[in-house]
């Protein structure tokens, strides 16, 4: 890999970036391809379909060949058996993950962002989406064009679902098998760069999420070439990436080397690392601190943010010398859906009823549960090692028929527990078009090759316990074509309402919460009272207060509201706090 931005582009405080070992490097009329291949005893070089040249063995399992060329050949290892296949570490798949790689002239985007420097963390208000279908072209270049629209709204930071190459036309990108090539659906790796230079231009950061725990089924050759996959673990996709070091080149030089392409390369301003629960590393230092040094080294002199998504409370990872910023707070999430929906089965039976449990997810941040958990504790971390939300892709896409929480809950409800969210002093993230009450639902969808359909339907059959009829096909095109963000919606009065009141409370959580969360170093004070949460976070010279009845009933307050009143929803009387209750405040601490 080669350094794919160009010295006066780069920030000028910024480390300079180390090429990878992966991948081709194209420079003065040459191209020198480097192969990983330690399972293959001769690996030879296909050029644009043209007689396979033999490559030299080098130690380690390494196959490496220079030839004259540029920029657009097209390339294929063949290997002993006479079988083709793509470059692991392609920068680009113009056929698809089955067809021949494309060399990537890296240097050719020219960068307007040197200025750059990144936001802080407590500032933070992310907006996930799905370039599939956050537009109705399902490209970069169209979510360009809507980061204006992201800026005004109220949103600082980005979060791209995965885009690592897919197979086939369409997929949330947790199935792909090509980590350093962003999926051709979307446009070419230059299309990428310019989303994030456009981005900080207009004072937003970007974040990708990233997929190291495991390879989609359709299209992965890498365990042909070189020892990926360990049967030591199980995980839900079958056997475990091989993060094992060896005394040569391994799966963790291969993933730290992608590391740093999106944030060297790319200029992106972080990661969420997807399940790393299931990233399994007996190394003393385990993959995901080398994956945070990485990131902050080849980043250096820009503000770098790192996220974990784990079903287990990672508080060594996230606390202040862990090396992430944050992690995905599903308990908070699964306590606020119970509430507002009365849904009491599968993952939200533990959370159904629970005042307490809603009371100390907000609180601390993370409830570890009813038993004993080796995660540590939450109570010593800051809110804002904690990224809340009431909707995202897995909570809305892992329904039958992935509704959106509007349709599931009552509309005073569904903003009260939204306000929750977005005022309170974890992080706050939305999902693509929540901000306007959008109509389209967020299935899962896929587009893998016939031999994995039939077990993908019958386990999704299996996993909802629901007639197929009740269940969107997700490779029936039509399940995909629902999915896409219908914009013009926002010109209907319903939903240009819900999106007026998101950019109102946006604006108060600029003025008033972000610059409060940035002194809040524990977690809140609480008690619950007849179903009503009472909150309070100390700030350096500010305290947080939040009142809270999430119940479908009123209940009586147990205290005067104290503070400066910021937002409220719903009207007390009578000293009765109403059904979807909240109110924020705040005051100054006392001496």
């Amino acid at each position: 890999m080669m350094d794919m931005s160009t010295p006066a582009a780069r920030p000028a405080a910024a480390k300079q970036h180390v090429p990878a070992e992966f991948g081709p490097v194209c420079r003065d009329g040459l191209v020198s391809f480097r192969l990983w291949a330690p399972e293959q005893t001769a690996v030879f070089l296909e050029i644009d379909g043209r007689e396979p040249l033999v490559m030299t063995s080098a130690p380690g399992g390494w196959f490496t060949l220079t030839i004259t060329g540029t920029a657009g050949i097209r390339y294929r290892f063949v290997l002993a058996d006479g079988s083709a296949v793509p470059d692991p570490a392609s920068r680009f798949q113009p056929e698809d993950v089955h067809g021949p790689s494309e060399v990537v002239a890296g240097d050719a985007f020219r960068w307007t962002d040197a200025g750059w420097r990144g936001l802080p963390w407590h500032e933070a208000v992310i907006y996930e989406l799905h370039v599939g279908t956050f537009t109705l072209e399902g490209t970069f270049r169209a979510a360009t064009g809507r980061l204006p629209y992201l800026k005004s709204l109220g949103v600082t930071v980005i979060e791209v679902m995965p885009v690592g190459d897919f197979p086939g036309r369409w997929s949330w990108g947790y199935d792909g098998v090509l980590l350093f090539a962003p999926d051709s659906n979307y446009g070419r790796p230059d299309d990428l760069k310019a989303l994030v230079d456009r981005a900080h231009a207009l004072g937003m950061a970007v974040l990708l999420d990233v997929v190291y725990n495991h390879f989609g089924p359709d299209g992965n050759y890498l365990p042909l070439l070189a020892p990926a996959l360990t049967d030591r673990y199980a995980t839900p996709w079958g056997d475990a990436v091989d993060y094992g070091r060896r005394e040569t080149t391994s799966m963790r030089e291969l993933v730290l080397a992608n590391v740093r392409m999106w944030i060297g390369d790319f200029h992106l301003d972080g990661l969420r690392i997807d399940a790393a629960h299931e990233i399994r590393d007996e190394e003393t230092d385990h993959v995901l601190a080398a994956i945070a040094e990485a990131a902050r080294d080849v980043g250096s002199g820009r503000k770098i943010h790192l996220v974990l998504e784990s079903v287990r409370l990672e508080a060594e990872r996230v606390s202040a010398a862990g090396g992430f910023d944050g992690q995905w707070n599903d308990d908070l999430h699964h306590a606020l859906h119970a509430a507002i929906t009365g849904e009491a089965d599968k993952d939200y039976a533990d959370y159904a009823g629970r005042s307490d449990v809603l009371a100390l997810a907000l609180a601390e941040g993370f409830w570890t549960g009813d038993e004993d958990d080796d995660g540590g504790s939450a109570a010593s971390l800051p809110p804002t090692a904690f990224v809340s939300f009431l909707q995202n892709h897995d909570q809305v896409g892992n329904r039958a028929r992935g509704e959106r929480i509007r349709l599931l809950a009552p509309a005073a409800a569904c903003r009260a527990a939204t306000a929750v969210c977005l005022l309170a002093p974890q992080i706050p993230m939305l999902f693509q078009g929540e901000e306007w009450a959008a109509s389209s639902p967020f299935p899962f969808f896929a587009d893998l090759a016939p031999t994995f359909v039939t077990a993908v339907r019958e386990g999704r059959i299996a996993a909802f316990a629901v007639d197929p009829d009740n269940l969107f096909d997700p490779f029936d095109p039509a399940t995909f074509a629902a999915a896409r963000l219908d914009w013009s919606e926002q010109r209907l009065s319903r939903h240009a309402r819900v999106l007026d009141w998101y950019r109102a409370i946006l604006r108060v959580r600029r003025r008033e919460i972000a610059p409060l969360i940035a002194g809040i170093r524990h977690s809140g004070d609480w008690r619950v009272d007849d179903g009503v949460i009472r909150i309070t976070w100390q700030g350096e010279a500010r305290e947080l207060m939040l009142t809270l009845n999430l119940a479908a009933r009123s209940a009586p307050l147990p205290a005067p509201l104290r503070g400066r009143l910021i937002w409220q929803e719903g009207r007390m009387t009578g000293g009765l706090c109403p059904p979807w209750f909240v109110a924020w405040s705040v005051r100054r601490r006392e001496s």
